[in-house]
């Protein structure tokens, strides 16, 4: 279904455009305006931009938004709402780009039609609905930027949570902090092999002393890590089993039997210095 061409508010919008403009400043100042965070010329900047681009778009195919006709606008749009989004605008600021102009273009719209009740009727109701779909439009856009920032910055937190450290020549340590669920998994993994090639380390430890609970998918996720570190060439040693840890590892039947395991770090790092035949003598304090 085409919507059939209009060019009222086009012809309202290019005969009225700085007073439009001034009072659609207002509303924003009187509402949700965030000076702190875009300067005033800025904004008046990008508000007669985008009166014109949907202008363009009124005068070409009418109140359509979902035409080919309006992809500068929807374009613009999402600029705007992928800027605010980063610059730490809040949602409802963000939506009130678009539905602050309401009141400007009722009011130029009531005083064109004021002899004409079926036509203000009828130019009241098209600009209503392209100004909504306009202001959801811009507030999915703002939803999907503020999803991508979480998620990237769950991602870096993930990884800053799951640091490998060299311990000594040829042995590394990843304590693991948090829940070991499939996803961080994938990241322990990388980081671990990773690591291991670059320093060519023949031992590591996983340190799970503050993973609050192990249950069996926790256990594979970890075997599945070990069995990793294994294919790399190095042997993996599990510390961090506490004595509720070791119960739970029992009565679930996991198999750990081929694994090492420690209570400690520091035992698991003994081990792995006697597997890289490292020893250490006390050095007695000679007597005067």
């Amino acid at each position: 279904m085409t919507t059939k061409k209009s060019t009222g508010l086009a012809d309202i919008m290019a005969a009225k455009e700085d007073i439009i403009l001034a009072e659609w400043m207002r509303e924003m100042k009187d509402s949700l305006r965030r000076s702190d965070l875009i300067k005033d010329s800025d904004l008046r900047s990008e508000c007669a931009t985008f009166l014109q681009v949907v202008k363009e778009a009124l005068e070409t195919v009418g109140p359509d938004f979902q035409s080919p006709a309006w992809d500068k606008v929807r374009q613009m749009l999402g600029d705007i709402s992928r800027n605010r989004a980063k610059l730490g605008f809040a949602p409802a600021e963000t939506a009130s780009f678009v539905f602050s102009a309401k009141k400007p273009l009722f009011t130029q719209i009531r005083q064109k039609y004021k002899n004409d009740a079926e036509g203000m009727a009828s130019e009241m109701w098209s600009t209503t609905e392209l100004l909504d779909s306009m202001g959801l439009y811009t507030a999915e856009i703002y939803q999907k930027v503020r999803e991508e920032v979480i998620r990237r910055q769950q991602e870096e937190l993930l990884e800053l949570s799951t640091p490998v450290v060299k311990l000594w020549d040829g042995v590394l340590a990843l304590p693991i902090i948090g829940t070991l669920d499939s996803a961080r998994t994938q990241i322990v993994m990388e980081s671990l092999l990773q690591a291991i090639v670059q320093t060519n380390s023949r031992v590591a430890i996983i340190d799970i002393t503050g993973v609050p609970t192990v249950d069996t998918v926790v256990a594979q996720h970890l075997l599945k890590t070990v069995t990793a570190a294994r294919l790399m060439g190095a042997d993996c040693i599990i510390s961090g089993v506490r004595p509720q840890i070791a119960q739970t590892i029992v009565h679930l039947g996991i198999n750990l039997l081929d694994v090492t395991t420690k209570a400690t770090l520091s035992a698991a790092f003994a081990v792995a210095l006697q597997r890289l035949g490292v020893t250490f003598v006390r050095e007695t304090p000679q007597q005067r």
